[in-house]
């Protein structure tokens, strides 16, 4: 449904229809609505002005460790500088027919969720969660991605202002508590997502736009309210265990309390 929308849908078209006739990083970047549909497909649409910072990622590449996608705080920039793999892979490597689908689809993706986020932010985290969360290798990842963290957060009842007092030690719980295994999981990852919505709903109501979020929203507060797990048991369905409904039914105060010492995937 959202990438039949209209203006995804044209967008989208355009991108298509326009990447294979890219020769250099100067052609890229210097096309205004290409290189905003490749920064939104991977979460950095907020710096489609910024050319020179565009330009010297990809120049860098991503095969030396000390190059500056490598090195930038955000991680995006290091999966955009190798999607856009002009130095290490040639032009033609971005308009393949592979990458143009990863990245449309990327750029669908980063569209629902900001839709969603329209009427629930907490939909809006819970599919950000999905779909970065498994590229995530240890506890420093959850920590460094400030919506993977609240995600955490909120389902084991972590205060937020304990993150960066101590940060190997805050390290060591997230690992406990989430295990690697658990996001590589299908199932594991989409009973953590179910947990999360559930708690999202019961601490700040549903259709709330209460926390912190950091992905692209437009925090429109005329959207319809609607619960998270509602949204979500549409968007994803349920599991074998029972979906969203009973995984939100379960979660009385008793039971969100008991989920500060639960550790997931043991």
């Amino acid at each position: 449904m959202t990438a039949d929308q209209g203006a995804v849908k044209t967008a989208s078209a355009y991108y298509a229809a326009n990447i294979g006739k890219v020769t250099s990083i100067k052609d890229f970047v210097g096309n205004y609505r290409l290189l905003s549909y490749a920064l939104d497909a991977y979460g950095l649409g907020n710096e489609v002005n910024s050319t020179a910072l565009v330009t010297q990622v990809l120049e860098g590449g991503v095969s030396n460790p000390k190059s500056l996608a490598n090195t930038l705080s955000n991680p995006n920039w290091a999966k955009f500088a190798a999607a856009f793999n002009f130095v290490g892979a040639g032009a033609a490597s971005v308009s393949t027919a592979s990458a143009v689908k990863t990245t449309t689809s990327d750029y669908v993706e980063q569209q629902l969720e900001a839709n969603q986020g329209q009427q629930d932010q907490g939909v809006q985290l819970a599919l950000y969660f999905q779909r970065v969360a498994p590229t995530v290798s240890n506890a420093y990842g959850i920590m460094g991605d400030v919506n993977l963290l609240d995600v955490v957060q909120t389902v084991f009842g972590l205060p937020p202002e304990t993150a960066g007092t101590n940060i190997d030690a805050e390290a060591a719980t997230i690992s406990k508590l989430v295990p690697m295994s658990t996001l590589q999981d299908p199932a594991k990852l989409q009973q953590l997502t179910e947990r999360f919505t559930a708690m999202y709903d019961a601490t700040y109501g549903a259709g709330s736009t209460a926390a912190p979020l950091t992905v692209s929203s437009d925090g429109n507060s005329s959207a319809p309210v609607v619960a998270a797990t509602t949204i979500l048991t549409n968007l994803i369905g349920s599991n074998s265990s029972g979906g969203l409904s009973s995984a939100a039914a379960a979660f009385s105060s008793d039971m969100m309390a008991s989920l500060h010492g639960l550790t997931l995937g043991g």
